[in-house]
């Protein structure tokens, strides 16, 4: 899938006809109140980012969010300004070539609906697939990433790496500690696959399998909690990223500067690019993260600034 293009006046034209503004809530946004069948890892193979005329060099981006609990206010976000501003940032910017968007809500192994599942979309159909997804808000706690990095390594296939070799993007969001070990029945459960069926997946072993063909970050959304922190950057040490809740508006500036830090600017000329009032807000955000440089970038030459001390470093000891 990826057909298309993303248009502003799309986006204006959604939020109009659903009645979008800045005072919807998760129950005004999404009113499904099952899980569609069109979203269920279980009825999906394959999901497909795949070039094309309008998308010669695809670029997969998987968006995917917490749905337990009290996570509302994120999937309200993400619904009514971040994803729309992230894909237009997208263009604007250029920190990838031709966006193919999926979205995903996750839960835990044994909730309801433990995983959702959108196309790879390149138009309005980003927002509208994302709009159908069943808003559980329940389940236990513990965050359900394995579940989508799981979905992204055995169920995805992208053109970007298996005809250029040049990875994904994968975007996990919440603000709850990392879950323990997969029990290999609910792979069967959730996937319907049989091969781990007498095994436990610990968290380790599926992220390895989704870095295989992604750049995999998480961006913890509790407010300065040390503790979820921590136990991320365990998992995580140079791809977790800080966005409080109660700055979180600026989440799609977050996912455009890591994927262009990634792609060779350097963190402080990706800090410096947004607006003054934010900028230490950013800094926070991406203190810690790390990635490698592509080759013959200004950062691979040496050229890359060495991060300033931030409140982070204070408050966690990093």
């Amino acid at each position: 899938m990826g057909f298309g293009s993303y248009r502003s006046a799309d986006w204006s034209r959604l939020k109009t006809s659903r009645g979008i503004n800045s005072n919807s809530n998760v129950n005004d946004l999404f009113k499904n109140k099952h899980l569609d069948e069109k979203y269920d890892p279980l009825k999906i193979n394959l999901r497909e980012s795949r070039d094309s005329e309008d998308s010669p060099e695809s670029t997969p981006i998987i968006i995917s969010f917490d749905d337990t609990g009290s996570m509302g206010y994120l999937a309200t976000e993400i619904a009514t300004n971040s994803l729309n501003k992230t894909v237009t940032e997208i263009y604007d910017k250029n920190p990838v070539t031709n966006p193919h968007v999926m979205c995903a809500a996750y839960g835990n192994a044994g909730d309801v609906a433990p995983l959702q599942v959108t196309q790879f979309e390149a138009d309005i159909k980003i927002v509208e697939q994302l709009l159908d997804l069943w808003m559980v808000l329940r389940g236990r706690g513990d965050s359900g990433d394995p579940l989508i990095w799981y979905f992204a390594a055995k169920h995805t296939s992208i053109d970007s790496y298996e005809k250029r070799g040049k990875k994904g993007f994968l975007f996990t969001i919440g603000d709850d500690t990392i879950k323990g070990s997969i029990a290999g029945h609910y792979i069967k459960e959730i996937f319907d696959d049989d091969e781990y069926y007498t095994k436990y997946l610990a968290p380790e072993e599926i992220l390895a399998m989704a870095r295989e063909k992604y750049h995999v970050f998480h961006i913890v959304t509790k407010p300065l909690n040390a503790n979820v922190y921590k136990t991320w950057r365990k998992l995580l040490p140079d791809s977790t990223a800080l966005v409080s809740s109660d700055n979180i508006s600026n989440l799609y500036m977050v996912i455009i500067s890591l994927m262009q830090m990634v792609n060779g600017q350097s963190k402080e000329d990706v800090i410096n690019q947004w607006p003054a009032e934010v900028r230490n807000e950013i800094r926070n955000a991406v203190c810690d993260i790390k990635v490698d440089p592509p080759k013959n970038s200004q950062a691979a030459s040496g050229a890359q600034e060495e991060p300033k001390k931030t409140l982070l470093d204070k408050l966690f000891g990093n």
